[in-house]
């Protein structure tokens, strides 16, 4: 979703389904935790609307994004989780750290999900400028962390159905 055209916390006329039946795990950066706070604050505090409860999310925090697939797998193994958000930023600065380590997330995040059938959620900031991350971080784009938790609400629901008999994903195969 393009945040020159939208804000990150705005659904839009998409139906959200009520989450108040799944748990969800929420993995935080700590390195830039003055923008990864809000955004944890926002995927929470859009699970809570849309029916989650409290006591249905796990939280961990590791030291930075690069442990961000680690966390979720360490997370996952402590309880039943029908999704996952991760949470972070990576500011390109002056060097090219910030593709590797983004590319390393991404892939990881991936490989997880697929190896764990627990969908993780790429929340992560990729901003040039720490005033891109701070205006994706609930400034004048939006939270990032809300759309990372409909984002969440919604895998773990097609996660639910597509263990129902008949139901099908992907080149017409039934689950």
């Amino acid at each position: 979703m393009s945040s020159a055209r939208k804000s990150l916390s705005d659904p839009g006329q998409q139906a959200i389904p009520n989450a108040q039946k799944f748990r969800f795990g929420l993995v935080v950066s700590q390195w830039h935790d003055d923008i990864t706070g809000p955004l944890a604050q926002g995927a929470l505090d859009t699970l809570l609307q849309y029916g989650a409860r409290e006591e249905a999310i796990q939280r961990v925090d590791v030291p930075g994004t690069f442990e961000l697939p680690m966390g979720a797998r360490l997370l996952s193994g402590k309880t039943k989780l029908d999704a996952i958000i991760c949470i972070g930023c990576v500011i390109k600065g002056e060097t090219s750290h910030n593709e590797y380590i983004n590319q390393a997330v991404a892939t990881g995040l991936v490989q997880f999900s697929l190896m764990s059938g627990i969908p993780a959620v790429f929340g992560v900031l990729t901003p040039n400028t720490i005033e891109q991350a701070l205006d994706r971080a609930g400034g004048k784009h939006g939270n990032k962390g809300v759309e990372a938790a409909i984002t969440a609400i919604h895998m773990a629901h097609l996660k639910q159905n597509a263990r129902e008999p008949g139901i099908s994903i992907g080149f017409g195969n039934p689950i």
